[in-house]
């Protein structure tokens, strides 16, 4: 099996191949094709085309010189006003290499760059804007301040159509000589919750453990708890039988390994799905907000979640 990693390997090269997007790629086709792109916000969850869209934009503008004129930097790391006014500054001042009359800069997680960080990021783009384009790639756009956005044209992706998304992984099944069950790919993309990029590490992680692959394996390489098993948990506790219950807990915990945090996320997916009152699901839902917020304060998880589980067997009481 190759040691390249698949989320690059597969990486769309073209506008044509991103996929779930072509609204927003046919924009973006017609900005490439005359050689004059504005400075865009690309905003929406994680791993549905924005960076891949980026990385497209400068392929089809430069071709294979596309790296000389194309920065990327990553505003979670370097998040900093130094940033902008060194590394971001001294890029955009030059001049490009070949035709085309711009430069490139991308900044992934724009979101997390500082308010004074995006005030000198203001600046510059107003200053190079002859010798240098700008791409923002945000998760949350409203973390953005408006004179950034009033500068930018926004381009919202959305989360990824399923049906795309599976046909894309079968296309590296395909490729990779994988046999994997149709349910495996079903289970990649409800626990990647429309992220691609995650959606192919699952499946690269589960070809490793090898050419066969089940909803076991999935489950296994992404340690994550069966649904089956949150809702057994559940379903134990909303009919008072607290200590079989928490049996259950103790065995997802300890003997699976899996996250307090996974477990709540997979608690929210499973509670309207559940054979009670709306009035009982809300209440559930109220209470598990309370015991994630415990856990997310430095509450042990095993303590907090059984917590939540006897508040949920004391209300049938």
């Amino acid at each position: 099996m190759t040691l390249e990693v698949w989320t690059e390997k597969y990486r769309p090269k073209k506008l044509d191949e991103v996929v779930n997007q072509e609204e927003i790629v046919e924009r973006l086709k017609a900005f490439v094709k005359n050689q004059n792109i504005p400075n865009m916000l690309f905003a929406g969850p994680a791993g549905v085309g924005k960076t891949t869209c980026s990385l497209a934009i400068a392929h089809e503008l430069y071709g294979e010189g596309w790296k000389q004129n194309y920065l990327e930097t990553n505003a979670s790391d370097e998040r900093g006003i130094d940033t902008i006014r060194h590394k971001i500054k001294d890029f955009a001042r030059t001049k490009p290499i070949g035709n085309v009359p711009f430069k490139v800069a991308v900044l992934d997680e724009a979101d997390a760059l500082t308010p004074e960080a995006q005030q000198a990021l203001r600046r510059t783009m107003e200053n190079y804007t002859h010798t240098c384009r700008f791409i923002l790639i945000a998760n949350y756009s409203s973390r953005i301040i408006d004179p950034i956005q009033s500068r930018c044209t926004v381009f919202r992706f959305s989360s990824l159509d399923k049906e795309k998304a599976k046909k894309y992984l079968k296309h590296i099944a395909e490729k990779e000589k994988l046999n994997i069950d149709d349910k495996a790919f079903d289970v990649i993309l409800y626990l990647s919750e429309g992220d691609m990029r995650r959606s192919i590490n699952l499946l690269q992680a589960s070809a490793a453990m090898g050419k066969k692959i089940t909803e076991k394996t999935i489950y296994d390489v992404a340690a994550q708890a069966k649904p089956t098993d949150i809702k057994e948990m559940l379903e134990l506790a909303l009919k008072g039988k607290f200590m079989e219950a928490r049996k259950k807990l103790y065995d997802l915990l300890i003997n699976q390994g899996i996250a307090g945090e996974d477990i709540v996320k997979e608690i929210h997916r499973q509670i309207y799905d559940l054979e009670t009152s709306e009035e009982e699901k809300i209440e559930i839902i109220e209470k598990l907000g309370e015991y994630e917020f415990r856990m997310n304060q430095g509450g042990e998880p095993m303590i907090q979640l059984e917590a939540l589980l006897a508040q949920i067997s004391a209300m049938k009481k």
